[in-house]
């Protein structure tokens, strides 16, 4: 963002003041006062866009339009090891018949702390490779699954070992607490 704003400039005069109803200076200035400010340097974020066709309405008169969007967008997510998912069809070879530890954690797209979490899943994914297997299942995807462990609240982090289940963090925790709960099974 810096780059595409590197300052931004702004004017004050008396006029101005006034119709914000705040009272002129003593003295008003024979010109304008022109400010100049630096934005922050900010890294780990990109302007990201996307166009999104509009359709027609009465007022455009059948012409089609597009309006440009943007968003600020973390480049961590880029960055991010992706988690392998567990459906209800690999549930069973994947977790349950698994040798050693397996991670996974129950989670849904709009769920934002869930979101949040998914990256340091692949961290401890990384982190423990050889040792422990990091899966996640959309609830949203498979819910017999969820319900066949009583996930009542998302995220949820089970630790199964041969394919009984562990133990369960429930919701966003930092990665020390998760971390804690993986050491006590390896």
């Amino acid at each position: 963002m810096a780059a595409v704003l590197d300052s931004f400039t702004f004017h004050s005069s008396p006029s101005s003041n006034v119709l914000r109803g705040l009272r002129p200076p003593a003295s008003p200035p024979v010109s304008a006062t022109v400010h100049r400010a630096s934005l922050p340097q900010v890294t780990g974020l990109k302007i990201q866009f996307s166009s999104k066709k509009l359709s027609p309405s009465l007022n455009s008169r059948n012409l089609r339009t597009s309006r440009r969007r943007a968003a600020i967008v973390s480049e961590a997510s880029e960055t991010a090891l992706e988690v392998p998912s567990v459906t209800d069809a690999t549930w069973q070879p994947l977790v349950l018949k698994a040798d050693g530890p397996v991670l996974v954690e129950f989670w849904a797209p709009w769920c934002g702390p869930c979101r949040m979490l998914l990256p340091v899943i692949g961290e401890l994914s990384k982190q423990y490779a050889g040792k422990l297997k990091c899966f996640k299942l959309n609830t949203d995807d498979s819910p017999s699954i969820a319900t066949q462990y009583g996930i009542r609240s998302i995220p949820t982090i089970m630790i199964f070992v041969n394919g009984e289940k562990k133990d369960s963090v429930i919701g966003a925790v930092p990665k020390t607490t998760l971390t804690a709960s993986i050491e006590k099974f390896l």
